[in-house]
């Protein structure tokens, strides 16, 4: 997808690997400055190697008092891909109080965190951005053991909604989702580390695939760029058929 985001400020979480890291490289390529956050430093010395210019930030999302500390003064930013996610395998019945928080302050409070300093910032400067939350295909249905981050992803949904409602009256922010099925990153490879459960899972998508990263990379430069304008509050499911089935 050719966009031109020149000219525009980008922050994207989670931006270490997988989708974050793509979406990163996409954005630099268009043209953006990127600002980078990841918890793992590595990945974010090869990322600026990889796309210079870009400016690096490595915090724990989890942390709220951190979190304030990193980007409370990030400056203006007009885009912004709330990425940043981890998944905690546990069936139901063992599910714990720690991996329940862990899950929720990283899925989905971090996603309410750093959209208020950005959308605030939007408000102040009467500048029109796009949010893009990285939701999931698991906020309509779910998989065996993934009763926490099935619920923190059903939750991102209502809340991108909120948020659509009461950011666009400012007209200023558009706030959008995508929502993949298994994409084959680090993360999703622990989904699918059953072979035959990926096999039958493969099986009930009409295309007989799962997404591909540059899939869910050009459905959020999509919702990113002006070619959305009237789209606030949608997600757009990158899920080769699944929920058709």
């Amino acid at each position: 997808m050719k966009l031109n985001f020149s000219g525009l400020r980008a922050l994207v979480t989670g931006a270490g690997k997988g989708i974050g890291r793509d979406t990163v490289k996409a954005l630099h390529a268009s043209g953006a400055k990127v600002v980078a956050v990841t918890r793992t430093n590595a990945d974010l010395v090869s990322l600026a190697k990889e796309c210079p210019g870009i400016e690096p930030v490595c915090v724990d999302l989890g942390d709220w008092e951190a979190t304030e500390k990193a980007l409370g003064g990030i400056g203006p930013v007009d885009l912004l891909v709330n990425n940043a996610a981890i998944v905690i395998s546990q069936p139901f019945l063992e599910a714990t109080k720690e991996a329940f928080d862990r899950s929720f302050h990283v899925n989905l409070r971090s996603v309410l965190q750093v959209s208020q300093m950005v959308a605030k910032g939007m408000i102040d400067r009467g500048v029109a951005g796009s949010i893009v939350n990285v939701s999931s295909m698991v906020a309509y249905v779910t998989f065996p053991g993934l009763a926490n981050y099935c619920s923190t992803k059903g939750a991102m949904t209502m809340l991108t909604k909120a948020m659509a409602m009461e950011l666009g009256p400012h007209k200023v922010d558009r706030v959008n989702s995508v929502n993949p099925t298994v994409v084959l990153t680090d993360m999703g490879k622990k989904v699918t580390e059953d072979a035959e459960f990926a096999r039958k899972l493969k099986e009930r998508h009409p295309l007989r695939k799962f997404a591909e990263v540059e899939d869910v990379v050009n459905s959020i430069l999509f919702l990113l760029s002006d070619s959305s304008a009237s789209t606030s509050g949608s997600g757009i499911l990158v899920d080769a058929g699944y929920l058709a089935s």
